[in-house]
């Protein structure tokens, strides 16, 4: 019989702390903020007949903090829940967000401005989006790229000013997150089935990593940690590689 796993995604600020992220991976999965919710929901899931639960940070490589949170909330569980417990790799980085980001621009008409949008963060949260919007007018073929923080600023109203002043007729909005703006007709920045697929990798590299080392299913916890620096050079690479 095959062994009952249940998944658990953890938000951060990237998500607005889970709450879009269900309509995103749909009802089989369990959306939560990192803290609390995550223990609630992972004690009340293993006392409710599962027999793992992976656990996958739900991060697109701007919430620095997200992934060593996560490993913190799962440590404080009881041992004999802890042992059924594992930690996945983050569902995203930068160098992957930046092509996420490139791909969608593509597919914006040239002469149209593009909005890159995310959630407001930590100071260098918000300056890593700046930098991802940069590479995305750098290799790209659009004019004008600019950024909007929603909950900071420049907000989404500032930031489409902006544009407009810059000569903008029609301006594109683009989440580098998984909340959607205000903005009519946007569009989220990956579908559900390309998020049900890369979610389906990190659990099962997860799991697999769980047979290795069946003692403890957070061992590679302290690993995790090693991702939640923006990997630089992986941006780079995404954004110079031709966007098929």
């Amino acid at each position: 019989m095959a062994e009952r796993v249940a998944v658990v995604a953890v938000g951060g600020h990237e998500s607005a702390h889970g709450a879009a992220l269900p309509g995103l991976l749909g009802p089989e999965v369990t959306s939560v903020a990192v803290g609390r919710q995550t223990h609630r929901a992972v004690s009340a899931l293993l006392g409710g007949g599962a027999e793992r639960v992976c656990v996958v940070p739900m991060t697109l490589g701007r919430d620095a903090g997200l992934v060593g949170q996560t490993a913190r909330t799962l440590r404080a569980l009881p041992a004999a829940e802890r042992s059924r417990v594992v930690l996945g790799r983050p569902f995203g980085a930068a160098g992957q967000l930046i092509g996420w980001l490139r791909a969608a621009a593509a597919r914006v008409p040239a002469r149209a401005a593009i909005l890159v949008t995310a959630p407001a963060g930590e100071p260098d949260e918000d300056a890593e989006l700046y930098r991802l919007a940069r590479l995305v007018w750098q290799y790209g073929t659009h004019r004008i790229v600019e950024v909007a923080l929603i909950g900071g600023d420049p907000d989404l109203g500032r930031a489409l000013e902006r544009c407009r002043v810059l000569g903008a007729a029609r301006t594109v909005a683009i989440p580098a997150s998984f909340v959607l703006p205000a903005v009519p007709g946007v569009a989220p920045l990956l579908s559900q089935a390309t998020a049900a697929g890369i979610l389906a990798a990190r659990v099962g590299r997860a799991l697999e990593r769980f047979d290795t080392h069946p003692a403890d299913g957070l061992v590679a916890a302290d690993r995790c940690l090693l991702d939640e620096a923006p990997d630089h050079e992986a941006v780079s690479a995404a954004a110079r590689f031709p966007v098929a």
